[in-house]
């Protein structure tokens, strides 16, 4: 149960992401009575509005949230982005949160993964264990949809907030991740969301020979399929300045 870990670690850091379920574990925690503490990991892989829902889910709870901004792509292990980039992207982002804790005094650390997420298909896990990191809802047998449920029942605006991967999970493995090519990944984004889509990707399509850039290749909802037709010469607007090409994947999502 998650108040049996609350009474054993009465204070703890959580990563948090503004997601919804680091957001549930950090209302539950605070409801709880806990001093707990929230650290946001500010890298060039979150775009800017999770920053805001952070801070406005930390403003909401009374909760200290600290911000720290690491340039993931120095490490070479992520912008080379291998098979495997999850994982060091993981380990990075947790030992500069650990860093964070300790110099707080805190010497436990949690962070929002849920009774849905295996070792399977999420390498990122594998730092998790290795980093010493619990995760009390996955522990406590919290799937997502339990986690909205009671994100609902608490009032937080995140229970219905779309699942969200990191902006490097739009660039294929092998391809280099540069900061050039995210910031033109969340402009499309935005440009899009701005337009009413919501719950969809904006995927990198490496430049065919003689191209001058990459291409975009657009994972929308098929609910949403009549509205991209519909706004078809706003989105080539507004990808043209960023984008070789836009694409609508009609096989996936």
């Amino acid at each position: 149960m998650l108040e049996d870990f609350f009474t054993q670690n009465p204070r703890f850091a959580v990563a948090f992401s503004g997601g919804v379920d680091s957001s549930y574990l950090l209302y539950a925690a605070k409801t709880a009575g806990c001093d707990v503490r929230a650290y946001f990991i500010k890298s060039q892989f979150q775009p800017e509005f999770e920053l805001d829902d952070a801070k406005r889910l930390a403003d909401m709870l009374g909760v200290r949230l600290t911000i720290r901004e690491l340039d993931i792509l120095r490490a070479l292990d992520v912008s080379r982005n291998p098979e495997d980039r999850c994982y060091h992207c993981k380990s990075a982002i947790l030992s500069a949160l650990w860093e964070l804790a300790r110099a707080d005094g805190i010497s436990v650390l949690c962070d929002g993964s849920n009774a849905d997420d295996s070792e399977g298909d999420r390498p990122g896990m594998r730092a998790l264990r290795e980093l010493g990191v619990k995760s009390p809802l996955r522990d406590s047998g919290l799937t997502k949809a339990d986690i909205r449920r009671l994100s609902k029942q608490a009032g937080l605006f995140t229970h219905d907030k779309p699942s969200y991967a990191c902006l490097a999970t739009r660039v294929p493995s092998g391809v280099e991740i540069t900061a050039e090519l995210l910031e033109r990944i969340e402009r499309a984004e935005n440009a899009l969301f701005g337009m009413g889509f919501f719950d969809f990707r904006v995927r990198a399509l490496p430049p065919l020979p003689g191209a001058p850039m990459f291409g975009a290749r657009l994972q929308i909802p098929e609910s949403q399929w009549g509205m991209a037709a519909a706004k078809r010469a706003d989105i080539l607007a507004a990808l043209k300045p960023d984008f070789d090409g836009v694409m609508l994947d009609m096989a996936t999502r």
